[in-house]
């Protein structure tokens, strides 16, 4: 974060924060403002998909931004994401990975003032504003909760 000029701040809570439950528990903050990383593979690339607690993302959404069919867009295994990223599941930043990742951003983290996000470890967290994930990692903001042109 220092290197690239990223403000935020990581904590240490005193308890593992593998899920957005654990993590929000721990902050004592509302799951919406934990925010998940989570590693898909299209077509067997690397994307990153960043998004708001407990919201369930639509592979769908992922597979028309593509070009792809559903059947197309897998969730990387927990072997595939430590590879690919450097990071455990339940660790995993926004950024920060081995190398640069696509990455698209759910635009419900935009509408947040603060955000806590995996600080690499299962035991860190780290503080930031949604605008600075925006730009540090070149996100694609779209809505990845529901499938393009569905009605919300």
């Amino acid at each position: 974060m220092a290197e690239h000029g990223i403000p935020g701040e990581i904590l240490h809570p005193g308890a593992p924060t593998p899920t957005v439950e654990a993590a929000a528990r721990a902050l004592g903050v509302s799951h919406e403002q934990i925010v998940k990383s989570i590693l898909f593979l299209v077509n067997g690339q690397p994307v990153l998909v960043i998004t708001c607690g407990t919201a369930h993302v639509d592979q769908r959404a992922i597979a028309a931004r593509y070009g792809v069919g559903r059947k197309r867009v897998k969730l990387a295994s927990p072997e595939e994401v430590l590879a690919i990223s450097g990071y455990e599941v339940g660790a995993m930043p926004p950024f920060g990975h081995h190398l640069p990742l696509p990455t698209l951003l759910d635009r419900r983290v935009l509408d947040l003032p603060e955000v806590f996000a995996g600080g690499g470890d299962e035991s860190a967290l780290v503080r930031l504003d949604p605008q600075d994930i925006a730009r540090a990692t070149a996100a694609e903001v779209m809505d990845m909760t529901t499938a393009p042109g569905s009605p919300e």
